[in-house]
């Protein structure tokens, strides 16, 4: 890691004014009811602690996900104001199970951000199917088919819909920052 900031004061204040909009502008008629009912201040404490756990849940997948593209605790911890340890003992995967399944299921791994598309697009041409994801993993099930693989970033609004119209099947809830997609191989929607 340098010496440089990764945002910029400028990203930090729009990420900040993000989150804050977000908290105020979810709860149907929040900022206005703020004006004149007291009910309206424990509407902010529940919107505020969803959204401060939904940040929590994104701050440790990232972290995984920085783990998964090979950066140490060190580095981690001291991005995040804390020590190596510290960092580790709050952030480390808890003895993540793989799910069951049949004898004809494969875990691909270590994957990360970098590699994974590529292992999946080989399991898929092989005829594995994806069935499931964590960090660092993909569980493939054996298939009799071939399929393709798309990984979009979560936030891009209307992309699942299109995609499914598309005849693409989404795997799982999505795992921050991306989604993941899958469909049997030529099996394209032709749109006329």
């Amino acid at each position: 890691m340098t010496g440089t900031p990764l945002l910029s004061p400028e990203e930090d204040t729009r990420i900040r004014e993000g989150i804050a909009s977000a908290v105020l502008g979810a709860p149907e008629g929040l900022t206005e009811s703020l004006e004149h009912d007291p009910e309206g201040y424990l509407r902010l404490v529940a919107a505020t602690r969803a959204g401060a756990e939904e940040t929590s849940r994104l701050l440790h997948v990232a972290v995984q996900g920085a783990r998964a593209a090979g950066h140490s605790w060190d580095t981690i911890g001291r991005l995040l104001g804390v020590s190596r340890q510290a960092a580790q003992q709050r952030f480390a995967a808890k003895g993540g199970t793989v799910p069951e399944g049949s004898s004809e299921r494969r875990i691909l791994t270590p994957l990360t951000a970098f590699n994974e598309m590529a292992a999946l697009t080989e399991a898929g041409l092989d005829r594995w199917e994806l069935v499931g994801y964590g960090p660092l993993y993909h569980a493939v099930e054996a298939s009799d088919r071939q399929w393709e693989y798309r990984r979009v970033p979560l936030a891009v609004a209307g992309r699942r819909r299109r995609m499914e119209a598309d005849g693409w099947t989404e795997v799982g809830s999505g795992h921050f920052p991306w989604s993941y997609f899958k469909r049997p191989l030529n099996s394209s929607v032709n749109k006329g």
